[in-house]
């Protein structure tokens, strides 16, 4: 039986009686009861039920004044459900009907609920203007309240409830605004009226005093107090019986310990008030609140536990220093010891530990000063200064942040003097000097607009549109800020996909990208799923709230939030005054968020160095995100967790190997084992095999399950993971097998063996079983596992397998795309500097920093190799322009160094001084690839200037970089025709105008070019046949050109083939360009003629057609030298490519792809300016090139729809019958061109019934279609390593 049983069976059947005899009244005054009843027990959704009948018969039959307890009890209803549009209507009804019935104290009742329902709803979604609507509604509750008291309308109630309720209401209100002292005083101020008038101890009014006091002197730091008045609220609300006021006082308890950091005691108040909560029947919020909750102090006390670990090392660090003091590592140490420090401050941060945050923050500083690091002790002072004014100092925090004003404006830098001039905006706000604090964020606002930067002037316009509303109630004043920060965001947003599109660089360094204010989505809370009961309409509801001047820019973009105490994740429980009801107790406080600080501070980002090195980045950070937008409970814990626990993904154990990051799901569950194959975690499966004597497990992707599967791989993969399994003796010698082949039972795996034909071998318990045929030393791989051990690092299987490659000598390192960081990269440097001899090093596609240059450079010295050609690879890394400069401070790279490729890293402007002195001092490099490095003209200029008559430099790589003016371009391209050896240009991305056209072109009649590439340029037709006058003269003799995306016609093709130099050409890239079937033909004649050198020819995405495809691909029944040809994405379900008697093409109802659809720049005009040059959009060149540049196309794994294109289609018949022909072809690539399976399947056995150079092999998957035999790789390599 439940609470109160025996008294809801006598007020239902007294609510029979009441309505089988017609008496409307008692029969609403019964629901009533039976709905406070309800309330009582927790069932907040029975009680609404029994409030509706209650409101449909008042409205319905009973006078208006009869309405008033029904709308105040279904209002609260909604509002305990967190219903909120639903509670204002009833709330607002409520309100009106009392002002047209001139009754006061439903006026007072009225005002109060609506405040807290706006209290609310600012608790819960952060909407600053309903809590101006709140302490409007508070104020005017307030002073009904003390009219009532002093002048009561009747003897029987002296109005001292609703009194003191106010008070704490309003007290409540100043707490939000944190206003704390006043808070303070007001709430005092309360507790001593009840005192006066002798109200009893355990009084509903005297425990929601006590629970708010408890929190405002929980943040004045104040424990001892704090802890006084919870413990009161929590002993009243025991003796009266209020379960959810003892369940809030509880999280009440909790915050205050885990703001002194005793988060043992902070669980068990959690857990008390989670017991307390359950027991309450429809209380899902509270009890959903406190689980978050314990989650988030389950997580604190990970965090607590990582930042001992980390003063450990810290220690060691600060010992480490002492001892390098002098020494040529001594800065080294400093910066390790920084990204130790930041580390901790961070954690700090996060569970508000602001004595430790102190602590190292004062340490910060004077790294930074020993660093002789301006911009970083700039950014220390900002710390300390947060330091302070969390621990309430205001003095000393508002001298920090002056000190870090002042160093900012030494150094010039404008973002840095913003950011302060709005820290000390806040400060002067805590301490009450709202004139002061204002006109410091208008001088913050007028730096940001000198600086640039959008989202730290939108940042300063909230801070004061949150001073005129909140501060000064200034309703002209906020509805101009509010338009300034709505036309900035909407200017930011539109501004924010290009440069997410494209580099962003000037032509100076760029200061990097704004960092925009993060949005909380807050939780609209749980929905009792039903319509409101609308009653009568009452006229004038609508214009009781008449503050639009004052709506929240909460849907446009919400105030920043400096939410960094620990509060603002856990979750507090607002304990708000209620009115007084009529025919129901008191309504316990509904749970909320708690809300903090209304603004956010920001630091700036370290120097470039520090922000291309992902080790020194962890820092720069989390030294952001301790004083940006911390709003997001799990969204900030997760990340702090994941960056505290970091690892680098592309380690694995001895025995535990690399995961790869793209791979599907098997159906095989997490640990189930079927033979030899065992579920492992993630999308891997464990694969068994058996290398000699030893068993090892290779770990897969489940994708091999599924039918792919590639037996070389298997092969060097079993041979690494045997030697990781060996002891550290047997592997000394560092021999690892060569595994001729695989076997499963007696079948041996070939290169065409699917997986589904060896899996019931597998299963029934065997394993593959590796035929070894010979041992190979690899002593690079031995060293490197013995740095991995020295260092307690795990070594990487996938840089393991590319050290075992078998056809490159030792001398070579090629390890790109490993996943490598700065901390992996460690062991392999150690052991490139012991084995000494090095000729190329390729660490491409990795995530490496300035730190990984400045250790290679110590590696290169150490080795003492002083001569013998150098090529080095660094493209799409983290390197910034100080990897240059390691460059230069490296003796040894000035004679060895021949190929330089940095392409892809951002190095900005910043690197021309050091390009120009690699350029001027290692006098053997000839090859130099800068593409996408976000540098402009002015570091063009550098180079141009660099270059020496006497240089041997023969390639030069600048494309996409942005802007390039013409006059640069020109005198780069004057400078180059002088060099006797220049042979290869590109400049790729280059929207080349009529001015920089013509200097290329006389570039080309005074140089002897062996390569061009001006793919994506946009020279159109007219443009290409001026340049082809130029290219072909007589001392010409050029091998490669790439004219991929350039807008050329047919009839340039017509022109093209009647130029004879055209057949000495033996690379050539016309994708992308609408040549169609007319071209086509021209093209076509070109291939047959004998003479043709081609060896490569690029046609995808040129709109042949199926004639056109049929066209080329029969002129090559006699030409001996092409031997890859791209034809994807050329036939679109085009009826009038054959006749339509024959042709036979069920239509798709499916569009294809937009990737599959040709892409033509030539629709992108030039810009007036004829003295600027464009780049072409970095995202749009990019998807271009993963099709067109790359005939051997990673887009391999890419599915789609078949257009369905049949073996008896007249036109597929022609075109069979030339792929039977083209016997000298090596690699054929017929992707997105509709043809079906069964098509597919006939063109594999045409290219098979040909003699060929080798083995033919195939690759179906989707709308993939690829042609090739055993020395040709159709796809997997990705485009810029095709270039380079």
């Amino acid at each position: 039986m439940g609470k109160n049983e025996n008294e809801l069976t006598s007020a239902k059947r007294a609510y029979k009686s009441a309505q089988q005899v017609g008496n409307r009244k008692e029969e609403a005054r019964w629901a009533n009861v039976i709905a406070d009843i309800y309330k009582e027990r927790g069932e907040y959704c029975q009680a609404l039920d029994w409030l509706r009948k209650d409101y449909k018969i008042s409205s319905q039959f009973l006078s208006e004044k009869d309405c008033l307890p029904t709308c105040q009890s279904i209002g609260e209803m909604y509002l305990r459900l967190q219903e909120f549009d639903n509670a204002l209507y009833y709330q607002k009804e409520h309100l009106q009907l009392a002002k047209d019935v001139d009754d006061l104290v439903e006026q007072q009742r009225a005002n109060t609920q609506l405040g807290r329902t706006y209290h609310e709803m600012f608790s819960k979604f952060e909407d600053h203007s309903a809590l101006h609507k709140a302490k409007k509604y508070f104020k005017s509750a307030m002073s009904l309240a003390q009219a009532l008291k002093e002048n009561p309308p009747h003897s029987k109630s002296s109005f001292l409830k609703e009194y003191i309720d106010a008070y704490n209401n309003v007290g409540m209100l100043e707490m939000d605004l944190d206003n704390l002292e006043d808070a303070e005083k007001i709430l005092t101020q309360g507790l001593k009226i009840c005192d006066e008038e002798e109200v009893s101890e355990n009084d509903a009014g005297r425990s929601r005093l006590h629970h708010n006091l408890g929190f405002v002197y929980t943040q004045l730091r104040m424990w001892n107090e704090a802890a006084n008045h919870i413990r009161k609220d929590i002993l009243i609300c025991k003796s009266i019986g209020h379960c959810q006021g003892e369940a809030k006082g509880y999280v009440n308890l909790g915050e205050l310990c885990i703001k002194k950091l005793d988060f043992e005691q902070t669980m068990k108040s959690y857990k008390k008030a989670l017991e307390l909560a359950k027991s309450l029947e429809d209380e899902y919020a509270l009890v959903r609140q406190v689980e978050e909750n314990i989650k988030v102090v389950e997580q604190f006390v990970k965090v607590k536990k990582e930042i001992t670990v980390e003063e450990q090392k810290n220690k060691k660090l600060r010992r480490s220093l002492a001892s390098a003091k002098g020494t040529a590592g001594e800065r080294k140490c400093l910066k390790q010891l920084m990204n130790s420090i930041d580390l901790i401050i961070e954690k700090a941060t996060t569970i508000s530990d602001w004595n430790t945050h102190r602590k190292f923050a004062k340490m910060k500083k004077k790294i930074a000063s020993e660093l002789c690091d301006k911009e970083k002790l700039a950014d220390s002072y900002l710390v300390v200064g947060e330091s302070y004014q969390k621990l309430r100092n205001f003095q000393k925090s508002g001298k920090w942040y002056a000190k870090s004003l002042k160093l900012y404006q030494v150094i010039g830098n404008l973002e840095g003097q913003a950011i302060a001039k709005i820290n000390v905006g806040d400060v002067l706000d805590s301490k009450g000097d709202w004139v002061a604090a204002y006109k410091a964020f208008e001088e913050g606002y007028r730096i940001a607009c000198q600086a640039n930067k959008v989202s730290l002037q939108i940042l300063a316009l909230e801070n004061m549109h949150y001073s005129q509303m909140m501060r000064f109630d200034n309703a002209e004043e906020v509805r101009t800020l509010k338009n300034q920060i709505e036309n900035l965001q909407n200017l930011n947003s539109e501004l924010e996909p290009d440069n997410m599109a494209k580099d962003s660089c000037s032509e100076t360094e760029s200061e990097g990208n704004d960092r925009l204010s993060e949005e909380r989505q807050a939780d609209s809370g749980s929905s009792h799923g039903s319509e409101p009961l609308m009653g009568k309409p009452v006229s004038s509801i609508e214009h009781i709230d008449n503050d639009e001047d004052f709506t929240s820019l909460s849907h446009s973009g919400k105030l920043q939030k400096l939410d960094t105490d620990v509060g603002k994740r856990v979750r507090r429980l607002s304990r708000t005054a209620e009115a007084s009801p009529v025919n129901i107790s008191d309504l316990p406080e509904s749970p909320s968020a708690t809300v903090g600080r209304k603004r956010s501070r920001l630091v700036i980002s370290d120097d470039e160095e520090d922000a291309q090195n992902p080790l020194e980045d962890v820092a720069t950070s989390n030294e952001l995100r301790s004083r940006a937008d911390r709003i997001g409970i799990a969204r900030d814990l997760q990340e702090l967790v994941a960056d505290g626990c970091k690892h680098d993904t592309s380690s694995c154990s001895l025995l535990n190997h690399e995961e790869s990051s793209c791979s599907r799901k098997s159906n095989l569950p997490d640990g189930t084992s079927h033979g030899s194959i065992t579920r492992l975690s993630g999308n891997k499966c464990g694969i068994k095999m058996k290398v000699e004597d030893v068993s090892v497990c290779i770990e897969a992707d489940s994708s091999v399950l599924a039918g792919e599967l590639d037996i070389e791989t298997l092969k060097v993969q079993g041979a690494c993971s045997y030697y990781l399994q060996l002891s550290s003796e047997k592997r000394s010698s560092g021999l690892l097998p060569i595994i001729d082949n695989l076997k499963v039972g007696e079948q041996i795996l070939g290169a065409n063996s699917m997986m589904e034909t060896i899996l019931i071998e597998i299963q029934s318990g065997g394993s593959i079983e590796a035929s070894v045929n010979g041992w190979v030393q690899k002593r690079l791989i031995k060293k490197y596992v013995d740095c991995c051990q020295k260092l307690s690092e795990p070594p990487n299987l996938k840089l393991l397998m590319k050290l075992y490659n078998l056809e490159i000598s030792e001398d070579e390192v090629v390890v790109s795309d490993c996943e490598l960081q700065d901390m992996s990269v460690v062991p392999l440097l150690d052991a490139l500097s012991e084995h000494k001899t090095i000729s190329m090093l390729n660490l491409s596609h990795n995530m490496l920093g300035n730190a990984t240059m400045e250790r290679l450079k110590q590696a290169l010295t150490f080795s003492g190799q002083k001569y013998g050609d150098l090529v080095l690879d660094l493209h799409c890394n983290l390197f910034g322009p100080t990897t240059l400069f390691q460059i230069c401070e490296c003796p040894v790279l000035f004679s060895r160094l021949e190929v330089l490729n940095i392409s892809g890293n951002r190095l900005t402007d910043a690197c021309g001084t050091y390009l120009s002195t690699i350029l001027r001092d290692c006098k053997g490099l000839y090859s130099l690839n800068i593409e996408r490095c976000s540098i402009t003209s002015r570091t063009i200029q550098k180079i141009a200037n660099a270059l020496e008559s006497d240089s041997v430099l023969s390639q030069l790589c600048v494309g996409y970089n942005n802007p390039i003016t013409v006059s640069s371009l020109a005198n780069l391209l004057g400078k180059l025709a002088k060099l006797e050896r220049f042979s290869e240009l590109s400049l790729d991305g280059l929207k080349l105008n009529k001015q920089a056209l013509d200097s290329v072109c006389n570039f080309a009649k005074s140089s002897c070019l062996s390569s061009l590439v001006l793919g994506s340029t946009n020279i159109g037709s007219d443009g290409a046949l001026k340049l082809t006058e130029s290219l072909f003269h007589e001392t010409q003799e050029l091998a490669k050109l790439n004219l991929s995306y350039c807008g050329l016609k047919p009839q340039y093709f017509e022109i093209l083939k009647t130029i004879p130099a055209v057949l000495n050409i033996v690379e050539l890239n016309l994708a992308g360009n609408p040549i169609t079937s007319e071209g086509a033909i021209a093209l076509a004649s070109v291939l047959a003629n004998q003479e043709c050198s081609l060896k490569l020819l690029l046609l995808n995405k040129c709109r042949l057609g199926l004639t056109g495809v049929t066209q080329i691909i029969k002129s090559l029944a006699e030409n001996e030298s092409l031997e890859e040809l791209n034809l994807a994405g050329n036939v679109e379900q085009e009826a009038n490519q054959c006749p339509k008697n024959d042709l036979s093409v069920q239509k798709n109802p499916e569009p294809l792809d937009s990737e599959n659809k040709l892409q033509n720049p030539t629709n992108e005009h030039l810009g007036e300016d004829s003295n600027q040059l464009e780049v072409a959009d970095s995202y749009e060149t990019d998807s271009r090139i993963d099709v067109s540049e790359t005939h051997l196309a990673d887009t391999c794994n890419s599915q789609g729809q078949r257009n369905n294109l049949q073996p008896d289609n007249q036109c597929v018949k022609e075109l069979l019958a030339a792929v039977n022909s083209s016997k000298h072809l090596q690699l054929l690539d017929l992707s997105f061109n509709g043809f079906s399976s069964q098509v597919a399947d006939t063109f594999y056995s045409a290219w098979c019934s040909c003699t060929r150079a080798s083995l033919p092999r195939r690759h179906f998957t989707g709308q993939l279609l690829h042609l090739s035999t055993q020395d040709k790789i159709c796809c997997g390599v990705k485009p810029c390593c095709q270039k380079s």
